[in-house]
C-alpha cells in the first residue's frame, strides 16, 4: 500500500486548505504506461497527484482512492497524495535508455493543476525536465494555475510537440457550482483557452461532460458553445457523461437528493453500464458541431504568426475530422 512507503502527512490552516490532508510520498515511477484497453488515444502518463480538490462529482479517477484503503467520496476530494519526488523521477525516466521518447499526456486521471499544486510546485520542474529533451507532452486541465507556466509550455513548444486543452462541459455556473464545486468556473477556464491561443500556442476545449437533462438542452448547448467559440478554441469535443464504479455511486447520491425526479431517467439511460447509449451521444456530437460551425470555433486559432514552429495541439494518435470539431471519444476526464 502507498502509505507504507513513510508518507507525510500534513494540513495546512489556510482558507484553501482548510478540512484537506497531504500525504507527501516518494513514488518509485512517474511515468506510467496506459492498459492497452483503455479507450484514450495515448500510451503513456504522468500524474503527480492522486485524488483531486475539484471535488467534480463524475470524475471516473474516484475509484483509484479506494486503492488506498480511502473512499471514493469525500476522502477523493480532501485526502490528497503529492508525488513530491515527481520532477527528480521524470528527469531520470525520460533519461533511461529504453525511453523512447513518446508522447506523455497529462492531467488525465486528476488534474495536474489542482489547489494543491499551488503550493507544491510540481509542474515547473516537470515541464522543464520535458522541454530540455523536447519530449512531445499535452495537458488538459480545469485549473487556472497553468497560466502561471505559460512562458514554461511557450518554450517546450518551440522544441516538442505540445498540446493544451480545457474542459468545460457547460457555461451553466449554477450547475458548475453542483457538479465541479472545487473547481474554478467555466469562464475562468475560458480565460486560460484565450491566453494560450494569445500567446500563439492553440488550446483544444473538452466540452465534458454534457450532463443528460442538466446541460444538453439546445439553449444550454449554444450558450456553451457561443462561450468556446469567442474564447478562440482551435476545436470543441463533446463528451456524455460517462459513470464507472466509483463515480457512479457519487453521482447518484447527488442525483437523488439536489435532483430526485431525474433518478429513473438515468436509471433507464445508464441501466446497462458506464456510457449512455450509442444513439445519444451521437445526437449531442452532432448539435455540438453543428453549432461549432455557425460560431467558428478554429476560425481564431494560432496560425503562422504563433510563437515557434507550428505544432499540434493534440495528442499524435488523436484523429480529428476537421478544425471545428473533432472526433467524438469517450475520454478520460478530470
Amino acid at each position: 500500500m502507498l502509505f507504507e512507503q513513510r508518507a507525510v502527512t500534513r494540513t495546512f490552516d489556510t482558507p484553501a486548505f482548510r478540512g484537506m490532508t497531504f500525504f507527501e510520498v516518494q513514488a518509485r515511477s512517474i511515468i506510467n504506461r496506459v492498459p492497452d484497453a483503455s479507450r484514450v488515444p495515448f500510451r503513456w502518463t504522468i500524474n503527480p497527484y492522486r485524488g483531486c480538490s475539484h471535488s467534480c462529482l463524475y470524475c471516473y479517477a474516484r475509484k483509484s482512492h479506494t486503492y488506498l484503503d480511502l473512499d471514493s467520496g469525500h476522502d477523493f476530494d480532501s485526502k490528497i497524495v503529492v508525488k513530491v519526488n515527481a520532477p527528480d523521477l521524470v528527469r531520470k525516466e525520460l533519461a533511461a535508455p529504453r525511453w523512447r521518447g513518446e508522447h506523455i499526456a497529462m492531467g488525465t486521471n486528476v488534474d495536474c493543476y489542482q489547489r494543491a499544486e499551488g503550493r507544491y510546485r510540481l509542474m515547473p520542474g516537470i515541464l522543464a525536465a520535458l522541454r530540455e529533451v523536447a519530449n512531445p507532452f499535452s495537458i488538459l486541465t480545469k485549473g487556472t494555475l497553468i497560466l502561471r507556466d505559460l512562458d514554461l509550455i511557450c518554450e517546450a513548444a518551440e522544441v516538442t510537440d505540445v498540446g493544451l486543452a480545457v474542459s468545460v462541459g457547460c457555461a451553466d455556473t449554477g450547475l458548475w457550482r453542483e457538479l465541479e464545486p472545487g473547481a474554478p468556473s467555466p469562464q475562468r477556464r475560458l480565460e486560460v483557452c484565450a491566453a494560450f491561443t494569445a500567446a500563439g500556442l492553440p488550446c483544444a476545449v473538452l466540452m465534458g461532460p454534457v450532463v443528460p437533462f442538466l446541460s444538453d438542452s439546445p439553449a444550454q448547448l449554444e450558450n456553451t458553445v457561443r462561450q468556446i467559440a469567442q474564447a478562440g478554441a482551435a476545436s470543441v469535443t463533446p463528451i456524455v457523461l460517462h459513470l464507472r464504479t466509483g463515480a457512479r455511486e457519487w453521482f447518484f447520491r447527488w442525483l437523488s437528493e439536489a435532483h430526485p425526479g431525474l433518478v429513473p431517467r438515468y436509471r433507464a439511460l445508464y441501466g446497462r453500464g458506464a456510457y449512455a447509449p450509442a444513439a445519444y451521444q451521437k445526437q449531442v456530437t452532432e448539435q455540438v458541431k453543428e453549432l461549432a460551425r455557425r460560431y467558428g470555433v478554429g476560425r481564431g486559432a494560432p496560425g503562422s504568426g504563433r510563437r515557434g514552429r507550428p505544432r499540434r495541439f493534440a495528442p499524435p494518435a488523436e484523429r480529428r475530422e476537421d478544425l471545428q470539431t473533432a472526433t467524438p471519444q469517450q475520454l478520460t476526464l478530470l
